[in-house]
C-alpha cells in the first residue's frame, strides 16, 4: 500500500529553526504518511502572511488535501491571517503560552524573535567562544589550551567525533575538542600524553567496522586506511585502549548527531550554556 502524501508547512516569524525541530519530531510519528516539509521562515509582515496564505490555499488545491501548518508566530495578527488558510493550523504559542499566561498569572510578552536573539549577548558569545573552540580543536589539531575543553572526544578517524562536537558547541555553548586514536597509540597501548592528564574529561565514540568502512571509502577510495580489515583493528583496538583507561565509550554506528552529544551532556553531567 503506497504511503499517503502530505505536505507540511513549518512557518515562523524567524529563523523557523523551533518550529522546523518540533514539527519534525511530531510527524516523524506518522510512518505510514510521507512528509514533504517546507520551512518559511522570516513572515514577519501582514503582507507576507496573505502570500503565504496564497501559497499554502494553492498547495491545498493542488494536492486535493489541506496541508499541515506547524506554526511559531508571535505575532497575533500575522497567526490569525495564517490560521484562514485551507490548512490544519497548529499554532505551538496559541497551544503552549495560553495555559502558561494562566498559571503564571502574567500575560506573555509576545516578542519575536527573543529565543533565538543576538541581542542575548551572553548566550551569543558563548555559542562563538565554543564553536571557535571545538573548529580549533578538531582532530588533535591543537593542545595549547586543551584543559580548558569541558569535554574531549577519542575515537578513530571518522567515528563521528567532529560534527558531536560542532553540534554540542553550536546548541549547547560546549566547549568540545577531539583527538584521534591512531594505530601508534595501539601499539604501545597509552594514552597520547596530551591527554593523561585529562582523562576525567574524555570520552569515547565507536562505530562498527563495516559501517566505518564505508565512511572511510568514500573519503579514500581503495586505499588501506579504509578497508575492512584495517577498520576492524583499528575499532578493536581503541575500544581496547579506552576499556583500559577506563573512558566511557558509545556506538555511534545508528545514532544521530543529536543523540549522541545529548547522551554526552547528561552522562557527563554537563551544565548546557545556551538555550
Amino acid at each position: 500500500m503506497a504511503a499517503q502524501k502530505r505536505i507540511a508547512f513549518f512557518i515562523s516569524d524567524r529563523t523557523g529553526i523551533t518550529a522546523e525541530m518540533l514539527g519534525h519530531s511530531l510527524l516523524t510519528q506518522f510512518e505510514g504518511v510521507r512528509f514533504q516539509e517546507v520551512t518559511l521562515p522570516f513572515v514577519d509582515t501582514v503582507e507576507k502572511a496573505h502570500e503565504i496564505v496564497l501559497r499554502i490555499n494553492e498547495s491545498a488545491a493542488t494536492e486535493g488535501v489541506r496541508p499541515i501548518v506547524i506554526s511559531t508566530l508571535v505575532n497575533t495578527e500575522i497567526a490569525t491571517i495564517v490560521g484562514a488558510a485551507n490548512a490544519l493550523f497548529l499554532d505551538c504559542f496559541e497551544i503552549f503560552i495560553s495555559p502558561l499566561e494562566k498559571e503564571l498569572g502574567e500575560r506573555a510578552s509576545h516578542a519575536i524573535g527573543r529565543s533565538h536573539s543576538v541581542n542575548d549577548l551572553v548566550n551569543y558569545y558563548h555559542r562563538i567562544d565554543a564553536v571557535n573552540y571545538a573548529l580549533g580543536h578538531d582532530d588533535g589539531v591543537a593542545t595549547r589550551d586543551l584543559a580548558d575543553a569541558d569535554i574531549i572526544l577519542v575515537g578513530v578517524s571518522r567515528s563521528g567525533k567532529t560534527p558531536t562536537c560542532l553540534y554540542m558547541a553550536m546548541q549547547f555553548g560546549i566547549r568540545a575538542a577531539n583527538y584521534p586514536l591512531i594505530p601508534e597509540d595501539f601499539s604501545s597501548m597509552q594514552l597520547p600524553g596530551q591527554l593523561r592528564p585529562l582523562r576525567g574529561r574524555l570520552r569515547g565514540l565507536t562505530i562498527k567496522p563495516e559501517r566505518l568502512q564505508q565512511i572511510r571509502n568514500e573519503r579514500r577510495p581503495g586505499s588501506k586506511y579504509a578497508t575492512l580489515a584495517n577498520c576492524e583493528f583499528e575499532v578493536r583496538e581503541a575500544e581496547a585502549l579506552m576499556r583500559q583507561e577506563g573512558i566511557p565509550y558509545l556506538d555511534a554506528t545508528s545514532k544521530s548527531v543529536e543523540e549522541l552529544a545529548t547522551t554526552i551532556l547528561h552522562e557527563a553531567k554537563l551544565l548546557r550554556r545556551i538555550y
